[in-house]
């Protein structure tokens, strides 16, 4: 017993001397600070602890990406922090980080789709961006997270109340259209609602091998995203009624997934096998008059490489329907994975916050990327040379956060969209018996993860 009391003692004085140490240093700061001789923060400084660790993270290939990839050797070459990258198709990026982060594998950064925020919260593998913002020595003082359009910074960044990520490379669906085709056909400006694009300049745009519009419908998450949920929301439908009962039986979804099949008409054929790359193509070759995709494919189409319309490309924001805009919101948030060590996680935060920030945002947008920041926006000349902005920024007043319900179940459930969506589209199923399944099936998730017992709350 003597030897356990010696030994409390021992334990005692260690950590009062270490609090004196502590408190000690607390002052000679302080007092450094006051004499005003503190030291402005920098990156090269935060950083100097890291030098030498080495980042895992997945990216995508898009634009956006490829320009953060060339941005790379300047936060290397600032911090020693080494960044690794995997490219890979937007389909695999989920699979192979959920694989990773069960496994408790080499990941340090997740790259996170709007709706996987609630899974990967839920599932503890992202760390709150508190824990490196209330910390001095990681936190840049000119972060400004007021500068992020608050309704990006929540629904791509924020789960329940807490923020776990920093927007990166973030869309809003917008209204791709060929002036040169819309003028030779009479048009001299978009149509400003979904039933003009149905009744005026669809039949007047489909003709001799050319169509009116094209809609990546392809079975994936493009099928649930870009074409499914698209047509729901401007009809004043939803996937979910405030119950999180499905929604999709009722009167506003139905007319919405009718207009999609009733729109197929102006489509190229085969459409349902359309993915984003086959959708943007189609438009950059001059196939179809109209797109709705999202800001990130801007450069693409109106780069002479990679279009042969570059000239004739214009933007405005989705068309209306009887329910108002709605556009999809899309978009990823770059947050620090739990599953890092100290050092690492450190060195992530590092590069979330700088390659998000507002000195790095106008150069970001001018390589092809699309930022969060209020700031990148405000200058005049920016809306001249990109003209997605002023829609874009348009759509981020109107968007709809659970556009896709963000809540952890939404990976089970997209699946269900996928399956069921595509039947609608080809006709093996009624838009009723199709919404009925998805229904169904849907419920059966959300019963059995705890919604209608009171186990988890009804937010998405």
């Amino acid at each position: 017993m003597e030897v356990n009391r010696s030994n409390t003692l021992n334990r005692r004085e260690e950590n009062m001397k270490l609090k004196m140490h502590v408190s000690a240093l607390a002052l000679a700061a302080s007092a450094f600070a006051i004499g005003g001789q503190a030291q402005a923060w920098t990156l090269e400084e935060a950083a100097k602890p890291y030098a030498g660790t080495e980042l895992e993270v997945l990216f995508l290939d898009r634009p956006g990406y490829n320009a953060a990839i060339q941005m790379l050797p300047e936060f290397e070459a600032a911090t020693g922090i080494k960044v690794n990258y995997t490219t890979v198709p937007y389909e695999n990026a989920l699979g192979e980080q959920v694989r990773d982060f069960v496994a408790g594998g080499d990941l340090d950064i997740a790259l996170i789709d709007l709706v996987w925020m609630g899974n990967f919260a839920e599932n503890g593998w992202v760390v709150p961006s508190e824990t490196f913002i209330s910390n001095p020595d990681l936190a840049d003082p000119e972060l400004d997270m007021a500068d992020f359009f608050p309704l990006v910074l929540d629904a791509f960044g924020s789960w329940n109340g807490v923020n776990y990520g920093l927007p990166f490379d973030n869309y809003s669906g917008l209204l791709f259209y060929n002036r040169c085709m819309l003028e030779a056909a009479g048009f001299d400006k978009p149509p400003a609602t979904w039933q003009e694009v149905m009744d005026v300049y669809g039949p007047a745009l489909t003709k001799d091998g050319k169509y009116a519009y094209a809609l990546q419908s392809k079975r994936n998450e493009t099928q649930s995203a870009d074409s499914f949920a698209r047509f729901l929301w401007p009809f004043g439908g939803s996937f979910l009624n405030a119950e999180f009962r499905s929604n999709l039986l009722s009167p506003e979804s139905q007319a919405g997934l009718q207009f999609r099949q009733d729109l197929m008409k102006f489509m190229p054929e085969g459409i349902v096998a359309y993915d984003h790359a086959e959708t943007v193509n189609a438009f950059a070759q001059g196939d179809v008059a109209m797109i709705t995709e999202w800001s990130a494919f801007y450069s693409t189409v109106v780069s002479p490489e990679t279009s042969t319309v570059a000239d004739c490309v214009e933007i405005a924001p989705e068309p209306t329907g009887p329910a108002g805009r709605k556009p999809a919101l899309g978009g990823f948030s770059l947050a620090v994975a739990s599953q890092a060590d100290e050092a690492e996680q450190a060195a992530g935060w590092l590069f979330i916050q700088w390659v998000t920030s507002k000195a790095n945002a106008g150069k970001y947008l001018e390589m092809g990327g699309v930022p969060a920041r209020q700031s990148a926006y405000a200058d005049p000349a920016l809306a001249e040379t990109f003209k997605f902005i002023p829609a874009l920024v348009e759509s981020w007043q109107e968007g709809v956060p659970e556009f896709r319900p963000r809540f952890a179940e939404w990976p089970a459930i997209t699946e269900i969209v996928q399956e069921y969506g595509t039947k609608m589209m080809l006709g093996e199923v009624t838009l009723e018996e199709g919404a009925k399944n998805i229904g169904e099936k849907m419920e059966a998730v959300l019963a059995e993860a705890g919604y209608y017992d009171g186990k988890k709350p009804l937010a998405q």
